[in-house]
């Protein structure tokens, strides 16, 4: 052994020490750690603490000194439709129903194909990774391709498997939607990055029928239900004609709201089936930009919170959105829930960074894998620039990231401790490249009069 060895200076090795001047776990809730360092190996967390003991201990393959950053956990963005990103404009402001009956689902009987969901994902995965997100509950047709191209992209998703009453260029009858979605689940079982779940698309385009064989596999395979679920007042009153109940009564008796159900939206809530959720063990998706936008309704988010539900933030597709910002959603979801409650102490800054992280990835099933900074954990993290103007001066860490914080000031993410994105710089990705094949879309979309 010679004295410049690891082993003569009695250090531990590791892949990448990330030293920062603040870290914020999110757990324990509501914690600044100043002058911190990570140290990551094989893709998970070996330590967190400060950057003077990190420097002593480790020697690390590489040192990536952030002194006027925060690294937080990479944020999760718990309900997209993410090829939809390339009809990102195409029908605004109109109404929920319009735009889905009279453009949306028009245009995508046209255009959904495995080109169409590969190259939408690929744009959205460069902009979720811009703006500091790692991590996804994604909800569209051809998951085979959707799981694959997440995959090679190296970023972190939960993949729905598509349920729906009518026929798709994914399957054309219950059958076959159920028998795909079985094959997709079994080619993916078990992947370190991309995870399964079932996505019928909402009570009123899914059968009773669908819905029970929906919580029966999902009991048998132990994977998530991503649902919309009372979106809007409309929604609630045609259920209640057509089947005497209430979406979610109807969901519960079919035995569907339990610790699995992501639902998704939740504007039209009683007091008593916010008590349910809490009960039961649901997770709720909150998406308030495109509610706002889609004139869908509420979230009674801080009531949500107050009950023990866990709440997660989504920023919806980019077609209803219309980006897949997860600082603006995250800031919109805190300034919302304390208009709705009449509350200016209503879903805080520290509980609402949560929501927007381990919040996610509980809902997502991944919260023993990522949505804190823990050791053991997966090394999904962001680190964002507050020396920027926009955050200046600094007074309050995790308030500076939720109210004043943009994407323009995510400088570097990593997922599975690998980066992704360094310095503003895409890392694997061609940005030119994929600004032309937007642009390719957009006449392609042009051209169908959509």
């Amino acid at each position: 052994m010679t004295p410049g060895t690891t082993e003569a200076r009695g250090a531990e090795a590791c892949d990448l020490l990330i030293e920062a001047g603040w870290v914020v776990p999110v757990e324990p809730h509501g914690v600044v750690l100043e002058d911190h360092a990570v140290a990551v190996r094989d893709g998970a967390i070996l330590a967190l603490l400060p950057v003077a003991e990190a420097r002593a201990r480790f020697v690390a393959g590489e040192t990536v000194s952030r002194p006027d950053g925060v690294l937080i956990p990479g944020l999760v963005n718990a309900h997209v439709h993410n090829p939809m990103t390339l009809l990102r404009g195409v029908a605004d402001d109109l109404p929920l129903m319009e735009w889905l009956q009279g453009h949306i689902w028009p245009l995508e009987a046209q255009l959904i194909a495995p080109d169409f969901v590969a190259d939408g994902i690929t744009l959205a995965i460069a902009e979720m990774l811009r703006g500091g997100t790692t991590c996804c509950n994604e909800n569209y047709f051809f998951p085979d391709v959707q799981a694959a191209t997440y995959q090679r992209h190296g970023f972190r998703a939960r993949v729905g498997l598509p349920i729906i009453d009518f026929p798709s260029a994914w399957a054309r009858t219950d059958d076959e939607y159920f028998d795909r979605a079985t094959e997709v689940h079994d080619q993916w079982r078990g992947d370190r990055l991309v995870a399964t779940a079932f996505a019928p698309h909402a009570p009123y385009t899914v059968s009773d029928a669908s819905f029970e064989r929906i919580r029966m596999l999902s009991d048998q395979l132990d994977i998530p239900v991503h649902c919309h679920v009372h979106e809007t007042a409309h929604e609630v009153a045609e259920s209640q004609q057509e089947h005497g109940q209430r979406p979610l009564a109807r969901l519960d008796r079919l035995g569907l709201v339990n610790d699995r159900l992501i639902a998704v939206h939740m504007t039209q809530l009683t007091d008593a089936e916010i008590a349910l959720c809490a009960q039961r063990g649901v997770s709720v998706v909150h998406c308030p930009e495109s509610n706002l936008k889609l004139a869908s309704g509420f979230c009674r988010a801080a009531d949500l919170q107050r009950a023990g539900v866990n709440l997660a933030i989504g920023t919806d597709g980019a077609a209803s959105n219309n980006d897949l910002d997860m600082f603006g959603e995250t800031r919109t979801a805190a300034l919302l829930a304390k208009a709705v409650a009449n509350d200016a102490s209503a879903l805080d800054a520290a509980s609402a960074l949560r929501a927007a992280t381990l919040g996610g990835a509980k809902a997502l099933g991944f919260e023993h894998l990522v949505g804190s900074i823990e050791p053991g954990k997966q090394a999904d993290l962001a680190c964002i620039d507050l020396a920027q103007i926009e955050t200046q001066p600094l007074h309050h860490v995790v308030s500076q990231l939720v109210y004043a914080t943009g994407r323009p000031q995510v400088t570097d993410v990593w997922i599975a401790g690998k980066p992704k994105l360094r310095e503003r710089a895409l890392v694997d990705m061609d940005a030119a490249a994929l600004v032309a094949n937007a642009r390719q879309w957009q006449a392609r979309i042009a051209a169908t009069g959509y």
